[in-house]
Formats: C-alpha cells, sequence, structure tokens
C-alpha cells in the first residue's frame, strides 16, 4: 500500500478510514480516563522488525487499525510519510499520512496544525506515528509561536488518553518527554561545556509525563553521558536512553518493556549529588541499569523483571578475572560493554575515560567514569544468547586533567 502526498486533496488524506464510531467514542470518554501507550524507538528502525511494528498496530487496535503517520520531523517528508505509511501497512494497518511539515511544498504548516478536519481524522484514529529526522520541526509544528498546543496536538492528546498509541522513531522519540535535546551536541562537548536553555535542551511534547527524561541514539552513540548534565539542569531524577532498532513500550501503568534489537539504559539520579566546589562537571552516586530486549522495569515500585530466559549470574563463578578498564567510554556500546563484564567478575569496579581529540581544543580535559557493585546490584545473563541484564550500579563521574601528549612512537 503506496501513500502519497502532497498532491493528494487533504479531504482525501482524510477520508482514509475515518471511523465515525471511533468519534463518537472519543467524545464519550470520560475526563480523566486512563492514559495509552507509548512506543518510544531510538531510531533507526528497520523495517523488519516486526516485534516493534507489531507492537503498535497492536496498540493502536490490531489488524485494520487507523495510524496517523507524522512525517514532520524528516527532510523530506513526502519520501519519509510514504516510506512509514507502507511499512506499517505490510504490518496489518491502515495509515494515513499526516500532511504537516515545514518542509512540504504549498503547505502552510501554522494553518494545516489548525485544520478542524485534520484534527478529526487524527482525533479517531487508534495511533499515531512520528518519523525522524529534527525534532524541534515537530514542536514548532505542533505549538503555536506562544506555546499554546495547535488543534492538531489537542487531538493527538485526546487520542492518547483515550487509550491509543503514540509512537515515534529518534526524533519521535525525543519529543516524548517535556524536555527534549534540541541542537543535541556529542556527549563530550555537552559535558564540558554544560547545558544551555533553547540551544542543548528546549521544551519537548511530554506525552510520557513529568518524571522521565528521553533520549535516543543512546548506545551507539554513548549518548548517556549527555543525559547526565541535563537531568541534573532539569531536575529529572529518571532518564531512559534506548539504543537504535529498539523500543521501549510505556504501558498505561507506566511500566516499560524493551522490545526490539538491543536494549536500553536507565538512569538514576535519586541518590546523586554534585559537588559545587569542584570545577567541571561531577555526579556522585548515580545508578544506571541496562534493560536488554524482553526486561521490563516499574518506576512506580522500583521493581526489574528481566526477561524469560535470564538467569541471575552467580558472584562466586565470574566469567572475568582482573582489572576492568575502558579507554574509549563513550564509544559505540562501551558503556554496556563493561557493565556487562563488570556483573560477571571478580572485580568491584569498573573504570572508563573519555577524552578528545588529542591536537583539538581543550585536549586535556576529559572525564572519569567510575562504576560499582553495591548490594543492590544484580547482573543477569540469557541461558540462550551471549547477552545480559544489569541492574543498579553506582556511577560516579568527575573532571581529570590529562598529561599531554597522552602517547609517543617508540
Amino acid at each position: 500500500m503506496a501513500i502519497r502526498f502532497p498532491t493528494l486533496p487533504l479531504a482525501f488524506v482524510l477520508s482514509l478510514g475515518l471511523a465515525p464510531a471511533a468519534a463518537r467514542a472519543d467524545a464519550q470518554a470520560p475526563a480523566g480516563s486512563a492514559k495509552g501507550s507509548l512506543v518510544i524507538a531510538g531510531g533507526a528502525l528497520r523495517a523488519d522488525n516486526a516485534p516493534v511494528w507489531k507492537k503498535i498496530v497492536e496498540l493502536a487496535g490490531g489488524r485494520g487499525a487507523r495510524i496517523a503517520v507524522f512525517p514532520t520531523a524528516a527532510g523530506n517528508p513526502e519520501r519519509s510519510g510514504r516510506l512509514t505509511a507502507e511499512i506499517l501497512a505490510s504490518y496489518g494497518a491502515r495509515p494515513f499520512v499526516v500532511p504537516l511539515a515545514a518542509r512540504l511544498a504549498a503547505t502552510d504548516v501554522r494553518r494545516a496544525a489548525d485544520d478542524p478536519q485534520l484534527a478529526a481524522s487524527v482525533r479517531s484514529a487508534g495511533g499515531a506515528f512520528f518519523t525522524g529526522g529534527d525534532q524541534g520541526r515537530i514542536t514548532a509544528a505542533l505549538r503555536h509561536a506562544d506555546g499554546g498546543d495547535s488543534a492538531v496536538l489537542d487531538a493527538l492528546w485526546d487520542l492518547y488518553r483515550r487509550g491509543g498509541v503514540i509512537a515515534g522513531t529518534s526524533a519521535g522519540a525525543a519529543i516524548m518527554s517535556k524536555t527534549m535535546f534540541y541542537e543535541g551536541r556529542a556527549p563530550l562537548p555537552t559535558l564540558r561545556d554544560g547545558i544551555t536553555d533553547g540551544r542543548d535542551i528546549a521544551p519537548g511534547l511530554g506525552f510520557i509525563g513529568d518524571e522521565v527524561f528521553v533520549d535516543q541514539h543512546l548506545l551507539i552513540r554513548g549518548r548517556f553521558a549527555r543525559m547526565l548534565p541535563a537531568m541534573l539542569a532539569k531536575h529529572y531524577k529518571l532518564g531512559l536512553g534506548i539504543d537504535e532498532n529498539t523500543a521501549a513500550v510505556v504501558a498505561p501503568d507506566r511500566s516499560i518493556a524493551v522490545i526490539g534489537y538491543k536494549g536500553a539504559l536507565l538512569l538514576d539520579l535519586g541518590q546523586a549529588s554534585v559537588d559545587a566546589a569542584r570545577t567541571g562537571f561531577n555526579v556522585t552516586g548515580a545508578r544506571i541499569s541496562y534493560l536488554d530486549s524482553g526486561d521490563r522495569y516499574d518506576p512506580a515500585s522500583g521493581r526489574f523483571t528481566p526477561g524469560p530466559d535470564k538467569e541471575k549470574v552467580d558472584p562466586a563463578d565470574p566469567s572475568y578475572r582482573g582489572p576492568l578498564f575502558a579507554a574509549d567510554i563513550l564509544g559505540n556500546t562501551a558503556v554496556v560493554d563493561l557493565l556487562m563484564k563488570l556483573c560477571d567478575s571478580d572485580q568491584a569496579r569498573a573504570t572508563g575515560i573519555a577524552f578528545g581529540d588529542p591536537a583539538g581544543a581543550a585536549a586535556e580535559r576529559g572525564f572519569e567514569f567510575t562504576f560499582t557493585r553495591t548490594p543492590e546490584s544484580e547482573g543477569w545473563t540469557s541461558n540462550r544468547a551471549d547477552t545480559y541484564s544489569v541492574y543498579r550500579v553506582r556511577m560516579d563521574v568527575r573532571p581529570v586533567k590529562l598529561a599531554l601528549p597522552l602517547y609517543r612512537a617508540e
């Protein structure tokens, strides 16, 4: 099924399955009814990732569910919307593309965001999906200049509160929290220079609520490190960082289940502190967990449930022995690799460092990350695959000064 725009008339776009019964049910929904679900993908979501796409369709109402596709963030919204709709259709949904994008030819994005027909079509759908791109384009399109919500954003909230699903990947994941990364610099410059409102971070749409900060492309880009100063600046206690081709499914009761290719990092700053007298970014007593695909976490109770194929690591029979060190803790999956070894090691502590180009600016400024097992820490391993889950390892970060040159030829 191929759905193309903007050549299609708006009336035709809206006619793709508008369900009067759903509209009547929405009108009759009581105020304060249960929230719906979120499917938050960390980016690079492949068309063949059946667990994620099937979950979106299931939560939208199953086969035949109407899902509004928002290509608002995309550089080429026509192509992004069409391809995403084709994927959803291949999994049994009845998607329709919402022609709401600043980069869509001959479109007045502000007028479209307040179009009553468009809002009604979104409101009556079972779900919505936001593609990747620039998250700033999403918030700029759906919010008025004064910060108020557009008619389409109101419709999305109605869809969600009625029990529908809001899903998104990459930029579509960033908007899920009340605060989102805006320009999104690399982790090391963010640690070195700190967070600036309106440049590094900006208001998101907040579907996940006020308590959880969301970031994406997490493990492959080492972004857990940039989450820390953002969370501290905005007083978040809990951060959820999702890797590529992976999704976190947030249920109406706010429990989190991880599905897809890899996993997600959970950062807990509830016991963390900062030494204001120290020069440079630092944090002591943070907790970091790695939720593998199949794992679940309940923020209300703090309960972690490993996947059904996992068994607890026996500390009396470790797989790794000797010191644990990562020379580039911000490298692709480096932090998870180190955490996995730590939970199945004879060591109680592991260390990683982060630094930049030895020939670049501020080359001597780096950071040390120390990970420590505590009595509450747990490690779980799969008995069918070489995968781990890691729960509540202590993490301390401090600035360090590197001795230059870092190395020399022999």
